[in-house]
């Protein structure tokens, strides 16, 4: 019987940064090209533009990965990103404030509600963007060891309501106000006045995410929690560690004290027109959203900073309420709880960096994303069809391009003109490209983040077998194949039923 070949994640990141070499090569020799109708969101007049695809396999191309491999590591958001995140876990982790709130939360409540509102709150946290990533896999894993569940359970759930509900914006984001321009700049081609409110998705979102919190939780109660190893916990656990003595209590009102009084200062400078208040948002912009997550803000730019000394204040203040942290030692010490034994989770980092890099720079993800805008526009179905056509289209571009903006100024072009002509509005095109890039968003390894879920399961492995990405994508379809029966039975049902979209906004025109 011939043993079967389970590649480490490093090594299958090399190996597909070789395989696209190699086909971007080939592609480029073979002269692969796709053109498409260019809107710029500066004037809105359209301009044809061509992609190409950048042979990697030349001497131009390995120049370009050997004098750029380590900028582009030592700049991937990613890593930078997670370090200061972890550094405020750590402290929470360390000082006890962690455990000791897992503890007070989920001591009476049942596995499958504490599983329903971990999957309940990544499917709300679009509203951080990409942070929510760093913030909430490393959390959901502590959740669940700290409950005495497998922490692997807990990552992989929150991975996959993280991606499935990447585009549920209840609340209008930054990357949803960059997409509504977008819109709005190929819809006024047809209708020169037309614009789309910050409400106009709200109802179909609501309702999506209110399904896909249960629907999610069933999976991993019944479904996922069956399919992965049993994970084995110290025996040496002390029962009198899992009692809220007086000093815990004491801890825990100290963070609670210093950590609403941090908020309110937080909240404060993003509230405009009030004495004092407003410093972190960008006045350059017109709406709210623009105001807060614009790429000028401070609250934008700092933002990852602003958390991490949250958790630091929550971990410093509960260690000094419970007596845990007595000195600056124990300070020191805790703020690198998390980086001990990071040096395997950096290995896999970098070539994913490297990875990503390649295949971006190959360019082969913008090539396919408007091969397949091509296909959308040369369609000859109308209604219903071709919004299902969209979806389906945004799904499989998403493998290949993740990132939304980029994906949407290519796609936007073909798919609101087209669907306004068979009376479909731009709000409910707009809305099929989102859910559609949701479905598939969790299982690309082009997905900067992917990383992180990859790291973190590799991370509590006790069987001493590398988690593969194969394996890993596995785990989550299950989850992506009832999103995608949910996103489009809402397409559908919304097409034919006729319910509005959100306030103000309808499904035809």
């Amino acid at each position: 019987m011939k043993k079967k070949i389970n590649l480490h994640p490093v090594m299958m990141y090399l190996v597909l940064s070789l395989i696209v070499i190699v086909v971007s090569g080939i592609l480029s020799w073979f002269n692969v090209q796709a053109t498409y109708n260019q809107i710029s969101l500066v004037t809105g007049e359209y301009s044809v533009a061509t992609e190409t695809i950048t042979s990697l396999f030349s001497l131009s191309g390995l120049k370009y990965i050997f004098t750029n491999t380590v900028s582009n590591f030592a700049n991937f958001t990613v890593l930078s990103n997670l370090i200061i995140i972890l550094l405020g876990i750590g402290l929470m982790e360390k000082s006890g404030f962690l455990k000791t709130l897992v503890t007070l939360l989920t001591k009476k409540a049942k596995k499958t509600t504490v599983t329903f509102f971990l999957i309940l709150i990544c499917l709300l946290a679009s509203i951080m963007g990409d942070l929510s990533y760093l913030i909430f896999i490393p959390l959901s894993a502590l959740l669940f060891l700290y409950g005495k569940r497998n922490p692997r359970l807990g990552i992989i759930a929150s991975f996959a309501a993280l991606t499935c509900g990447s585009s549920l914006s209840v609340m209008l984001t930054s990357i949803d106000s960059s997409l509504i321009t977008v819109t709005n700049l190929n819809s006024q081609i047809l209708i020169g006045n037309y614009t789309i409110n910050s409400g106009s998705f709200m109802f179909i979102m609501l309702i999506a995410l209110i399904i896909l919190a249960f629907l999610l939780t069933n999976i991993t109660e019944n479904v996922i929690a069956k399919r992965i190893e049993k994970y084995e916990f110290e025996e040496e656990e002390i029962e009198d560690e899992l009692v809220l003595t007086k000093h815990k209590m004491r801890g825990l009102l100290f963070a609670a004290i210093f950590g609403l009084i941090y908020l309110l200062i937080f909240v404060y400078n993003i509230i405009p027109g009030l004495p004092f208040s407003g410093n972190l948002l960008d006045y350059s912009q017109r709406l709210y959203i623009d105001k807060l997550f614009s790429y000028e803000s401070f609250f934008s730019n700092g933002f990852v900073f602003i958390v991490a000394l949250f958790f630091v204040i929550l971990g410093l203040s509960y260690g000094i309420g419970a007596k845990t942290i007595k000195n600056n030692q124990d300070f020191i010490d805790g703020l690198g709880h998390s980086l001990n034994g990071i040096g395997k989770m950096l290995v896999m980092i970098f070539a994913a960096a490297t990875f990503i890099s390649i295949f971006k720079q190959a360019n082969i993800g913008n090539v396919v994303t408007v091969a397949l805008t091509n296909v959308l526009a040369k369609s000859s179905f109308s209604g219903l069809p071709l919004l299902i056509l969209l979806f389906v289209l945004s799904m499989i571009a998403t493998l290949f391009l993740p990132n939304s903006l980029p994906k949407w100024t290519i796609m936007a072009t073909a798919a609101v003109p087209a669907l306004m002509n068979t009376g479909v509005s731009p709000e409910f095109s707009q809305v099929a490209f989102r859910l559609g890039e949701a479905v598939s968003l969790g299982l690309t390894p082009v997905f900067a983040y992917f990383i992180v879920y990859l790291a973190y399961l590799e991370k509590y492995s006790q069987d001493n077998k590398n988690i593969s990405i194969f394996k890993a994508i596995k785990l989550q379809l299950p989850y992506t194949i009832v999103t995608f029966i949910v996103f489009l039975s809402l397409i559908i049902l919304w097409y034919i039923i006729g319910i509005p979209l959100g306030f103000n906004a309808s499904v035809s025109l």
